[in-house]
């Protein structure tokens, strides 16, 4: 998708962001541009994909293999009930094409993989890791760095959530390996544990806003660091986090 003016339509849908100082038509431009692919259609992959729709993204694969049950509804606002077993990329494109029409929508429902991950990776400007497990991040993590992908990633569980940015690009940034080095094999889940609604909305929509800096270029980001939530006790900090010298992944480059 070329970078040209924007319509009148684009204009007057995107009017109040390209009202900001730091993000202008240009900005606009880069975005309808972009590619991002939403790994995970579920508690975050849902407010993700809604505000990168919303804001204008030119392009969004959403890669899931995992069909709508009625216990995501609490918290999974790009499906319905009339859309319980359907398969969630088909749920959410429908939501999502209702919701921005603009925006271009390729649905892949699979399981990720390294073939699969290989197979978008050269076509995307950010990925955004919406998954549930340790492992899939473990994959999306060296996809992206050999690739030369950014990666914003998030996850949520109770009133916690966590979020950050991995960026090979950047000779300084860790990778996800050097803030998990290990696999965790007893990891819990919102399964064993629960999840506020709100939880996943505030730890989505803060994902989003990454990539929309990342993909426009303004602002700071969370390269290197890692923002920790607490809705609970309406608590936010953020930690750095070191490259480590070590690392299988990203040692090398």
């Amino acid at each position: 998708m070329m970078t040209h003016e924007l319509s009148d339509a684009e204009l007057l849908r995107y009017h109040r962001q390209i009202l900001l100082p730091s993000w202008d038509i240009a900005a606009q431009q880069k975005l309808r541009a972009a590619t991002v692919l939403v790994l995970g259609l579920g508690g975050l992959g849902c407010p993700v994909a809604q505000y990168l729709a919303a804001a204008g993204v030119g392009r969004l694969i959403l890669l899931d293999d995992d069909r709508v049950d009625i216990s995501n509804l609490q918290r999974q606002p790009l499906h319905g009930e009339a859309d319980v077993g359907r398969l969630k990329v088909e749920s959410a494109a429908a939501s999502l094409k209702a919701l921005n029409p603009l925006v271009e929508i390729v649905t892949v429902a699979a399981r990720a993989d390294a073939a699969l991950l290989a197979r978008w990776m050269p076509e995307v400007a950010v990925v955004a890791d919406c998954c549930d497990n340790f492992s899939t991040r473990d994959l999306i993590n060296a996809s992206a760095w050999a690739a030369q992908v950014p990666v914003v990633s998030a996850a949520a569980i109770a009133w916690q959530g966590q979020l950050s940015v991995f960026d090979a690009r950047d000779a300084k940034s860790p990778c996800y390996r050097c803030l998990y080095p290990d696999s965790l094999d007893a990891e819990q889940t919102c399964n064993d544990v629960g999840v506020m609604a709100s939880t996943v909305a505030v730890m989505g929509s803060l994902q989003a806003n990454e990539i929309l800096k990342l993909i426009a270029g303004v602002g700071s980001n969370l390269c290197g660091k890692l923002l920790l939530w607490d809705g609970h006790q309406a608590n936010m900090r953020t930690l750095r986090i070191p490259r480590d010298v070590a690392c299988p992944v990203c040692s090398s480059t």
